[in-house]
């Protein structure tokens, strides 16, 4: 704004008697001042242009942040925002202003912790955080990280709040993304070291296997000639006896008594079996071996698993005693590129370990859920039991030679492994765990070509 200077032109005529340097000392200071509102005006532009630079700085900022801002009053109506809550929201600042803090909540949840977090600032006359739930422009819930800070005036009188929020469903799906990835690391990390180890057991299991087949084979022959042996003895000896008897020779009779030929001649059979039954299972157990270390060579063919499934099922009932109800959730058109032979074992083994689990004296009757699905590029088939369950401590040993918990005589912990090899043979995948519902639940992923590679 430019003030007129005053014309001075229009300074009525000296008065008589009036001194003329009084009236110049007048206009003088009427100049003066004069230049002094010419100096505040200029000065007062200028505070004005710096205001509105700040002004702008300030809209600017306010605009670029990515966290919401929130001024409130004492009573926590809302004077300031930004366009960050603003798009959050779904509503312009205008339509904010003078609204409640707490209306900006999700179904008014967290009104009373807003409140309280307020209350405590003030009196702390310091800041704190607090999570709220906002309400986004789709009516859905947003967890937004606030940090709440008192206004004081000169007075130091709180005369609001200022709430500078982040909101965190993106970096918690960040972070939950990051934790399942974390995870799946571990799991192929156990998966690895695992198949290392199953492979450095399997080069040991081979050596140990050669080195015990040929004398188990020699004690094996030998214990079947022995038992013929045995068998002509007794007749010979049966004869001796039937002579001495008919011949009342004393002194052979008494001999006989004294060693307990008749004893040892009744004993004989049992300890040849029991001798042979003996053998017969270490030689089992060195064939479990040899399968569990053996190479792929086998032919592959395309094998559909709805019917391994099924013969798997009727072989294994076949020797039951117990009723076992196994219901089967067959997948039309399910192949795999495998040998039949070997999957037909590792399926019929999973069931009848499932069968030996869930069979517990006094217990429900056992049951087994066999689902089979296809899942991209796998057949998936997953079994899952009414048992107990496995034990934690047993869970990572389970896969491992001669582990069981089965009682002594009833298994040779060779089964899982043996299956866990041939599935791993055919680019497959066997793992386990407890199911939520309860059980045991084995889960074999199987590729529907060729095997390349394991899955991950």
């Amino acid at each position: 704004m430019d003030l007129p200077r005053p014309d001075l032109s229009a300074t009525p005529h000296l008065q008589e008697g009036v001194d003329e340097g009084a009236w110049l000392d007048v206009i003088q200071k009427m100049d003066e001042v004069y230049s002094r509102l010419l100096a505040d005006e200029v000065a007062l532009e200028q505070k004005n242009a710096q205001l509105e630079a700040s002004q702008q700085l300030v809209f600017s900022l306010l605009s670029s942040m990515s966290d919401v801002l929130v001024a409130a009053d004492a009573n926590g109506l809302i004077e300031q925002t930004n366009q960050a809550l603003c798009e959050l929201v779904g509503s312009s600042d205008e339509a904010l202003m003078g609204v409640p803090m707490h209306s900006l909540l999700h179904n008014g949840l967290g009104a009373e912790l807003l409140q309280g977090m307020m209350q405590r600032t003030t009196q702390l006359r310091q800041g704190d955080t607090v999570e709220l739930m906002l309400r986004d422009k789709a009516g859905q819930a947003v967890p937004v990280d606030f940090t709440v800070t008192p206004r004081f005036d000169g007075r130091r009188r709180c005369v609001g709040y200022v709430f500078v929020g982040r909101p965190m469903a993106e970096i918690k799906r960040a972070y939950h993304q990051l934790h399942e990835a974390h995870e799946a690391l571990k799991l192929t990390q156990q998966q690895l070291l695992h198949a290392e180890k199953m492979s450095s057991l399997g080069r040991l299991v081979a050596g140990v296997a050669h080195e015990l087949n040929n004398p188990i084979s020699f004690v094996l022959g030998n214990v079947h000639v022995l038992n013929r042996y045995t068998t002509r003895l007794r007749q010979y000896l049966d004869a001796l006896h039937a002579e001495a008897a008919f011949s009342l020779n004393p002194e052979l009779a008494a001999l006989a008594h004294k060693l307990r030929i008749e004893h040892i001649l009744q004993d004989l059979p049992s300890l040849m079996d029991g001798t042979i039954e003996g053998a017969q299972r270490t030689a089992s157990i060195v064939d479990g071996l040899k399968r569990f270390s053996v190479l792929d060579g086998e032919e592959r063919e395309l094998v559909a698993i709805s019917s391994i499934v099924e013969r798997a099922i009727h072989w294994v009932r076949t020797g039951m005693k117990l009723d076992f109800d196994v219901v089967f959730q067959d997948c039309p058109g399910c192949t795999v590129m495998g040998n039949a032979g070997q999957l037909l074992q590792v399926l019929m083994n999973l069931i009848q370990n499932a069968y030996d689990a869930a069979a517990t004296p006094g217990g429900p009757s056992p049951k087994l859920r066999i689902a089979a699905s296809r899942e991209d590029n796998w057949v998936v088939i997953s079994l899952h039991d009414n048992g107990p369950g496995i034990e934690p401590q047993v869970m990572s040993r389970i896969f491992e030679p001669f582990f069981t918990t089965k009682p002594v005589g009833k298994g040779t912990g060779l089964g899982l492994s043996i299956g866990y090899g041939i599935v791993k043979r055919h680019g497959g995948s066997l793992s386990a765990h407890n199911h939520p519902q309860g059980g045991a639940e084995f889960v074999l992923r199987l590729p529907t070509t060729a095997p390349s590679a394991s899955p991950t």
